[in-house]
């Protein structure tokens, strides 16, 4: 390690104790919500670089939430202690008063930031699995960060590809672990349960759908299980299922079919491992020490292959003709949408445009490629503004799966449907949705359409 990165990991361990401000921090934008809360990254004056910062829901509103500043700085100091390789870094805790934070005095944690995302990100973007080279190198390298989690007595509760993030030449890192309590929290204040929310409930094992059920490192094990069914065959379990029916059949045996999967018969070693994670009697399930014995040997047999593997793979995302790879965050920049020289992927209508009249109101006539861009551009204001949630999302129709709509539908203040439509679909979503999403709005908020945030 140089003097240089010597003296800058001092100056971060000895501000680690000190909340992190708004006076630290510049360059807001908004990448993601959760049912824990919001994702934003910003840029840190005095260090020069990304970070993350985790917003908790209902942490400055609901103090008698088992959300308090000591709560939340419990969980930091939870994630911290698992600090490694494979594991997302945490800087800090933030408190402050967000841009938009509607005047409320907030809390959260301060993070490195991932600028590629997630696997689930990457999943929807590529439409498939990865290449087997860096499929395996994921698979190893989520077992490495597990391994070290349940040897700091950690345990994680919430594998799956959405919490698996990635750095900007593809290396996997843990994430959120350290927030599933306070993510539970949060959510039993509102009467709900983070499954039902998440998605989480299809990477919990069997046992875990019992009332008095409570989690044990074979939890995390069977989610592994999992997580590696859907690296290997790119894609979602259980797809359009939802809590109540998973709930009845994983406890009758009911797991994915590993026919999905590409050339399975090639992945013989890795489709025993992951039927061994997913045994329904949790002591049959082998340890993340076991499972590395096999990680390791795959990819050290895929090593040569592996460079050329990740290198296509940055190649496709960085694509000029990929939709929307560089910039899937939101910056709080709010103006009307401008015709842009770049071209992006719009779907198969590349021209569809807006009626000239809509709902009694003129609006610009613009492509679907605009139209994407001013929904991107203005989504902070459209999540205060929008009140027609629902019927918007009527309007996309099977563009919303039927599990997000019932998400959304369960959310009872209009911002928080709005987030929720917004990370979940319109975010990964290409130009073509974008676009629907945009003549929705102009049918039922004309005014904003015309003149976003006025």
């Amino acid at each position: 390690m140089s003097f240089t990165n010597v003296h800058q990991e001092m100056a971060l361990q000895s501000q680690k104790n000190e909340p992190i401000g708004n006076a630290n921090l510049e360059k807001w934008e908004f990448i993601a919500s959760g049912g824990f809360g919001d994702v934003f990254k910003a840029r840190h004056k005095a260090w020069g670089f990304g970070v993350a910062i985790k917003l908790i829901h209902n942490a400055a509103c609901c103090p008698s939430s088992q959300l308090s500043h000591s709560s939340v700085r419990e969980e930091a100091n939870h994630m911290d202690k698992a600090s490694c390789a494979y594991v997302l870094r945490v800087y800090g805790m933030y408190q402050g008063i967000p841009p938009t934070g509607g005047g409320l005095m907030q809390q959260g944690i301060v993070m490195e930031l991932m600028e590629r995302g997630s696997l689930q990100t990457l999943q929807m973007k590529l439409q498939s699995s990865p290449p087997r080279p860096l499929a395996i190198r994921l698979a190893h390298q989520v077992a490495l960060g597990m391994n070290f989690l349940h040897s700091r007595e950690i345990m994680h509760h919430d594998l799956k590809p959405s919490n698996v993030l990635l750095t900007e030449d593809l290396n996997a890192k843990l994430a959120d672990f350290g927030l599933s309590r306070v993510s539970t929290s949060v959510l039993n204040v509102n009467g709900k349960t983070t499954e039902m929310i998440g998605g989480s409930y299809k990477y919990m094992p069997p046992e875990a759908f019992e009332t008095s059920y409570k989690p044990v490192r074979a939890f995390d094990r069977y989610s592994y299980g999992i997580l590696l069914w859907s690296i290997f065959s790119g894609k979602e379990p259980y797809p359009g299922k939802d809590y109540s029916l998973v709930a009845l059949k994983i406890p009758q045996g009911n797991r994915p079919c590993c026919d999905q999967i590409n050339n399975a018969q090639e992945l013989d070693e890795v489709i025993e491992l992951m039927k061994r994670c997913w045994d329904k009697n949790p002591d049959e399930r082998p340890t993340f020490r076991d499972c590395l014995e096999l990680t390791e040997k795959l990819l050290l047999e895929y090593k040569r292959e592996l460079p050329d593997a990740v290198c296509s793979i940055l190649k496709t995302l960085e694509s000029p003709t990929s939709d929307e790879r560089h910039n899937t965050s939101v910056a709080f920049n709010f103006k009307p949408a401008t015709p842009v020289s770049n071209s992006h992927d719009v779907g198969d209508h590349p021209q569809l445009t807006a009626q000239e009249n809509v709902g009694g109101f003129p609006t610009k006539t613009l492509t679907a490629e605009e139209k994407a861009k001013f929904v991107k551009d203005n989504f902070l204001v459209l999540v205060q503004e929008v009140s027609e949630v629902m019927a918007i999302v009527e309007e996309l129709g099977d563009m919303v799966h039927r599990e997000v709509r019932s998400a959304i539908e369960a959310e009872k203040i209009s911002q928080e449907k709005m987030r929720l439509l917004y990370s979940r679909i319109l975010s990964p979503a290409g130009g073509r949705v974008k676009a629907a999403f945009y003549d929705a709005l102009a049918k039922h908020h004309p005014s904003l359409v015309e003149k976003p945030g006025g």
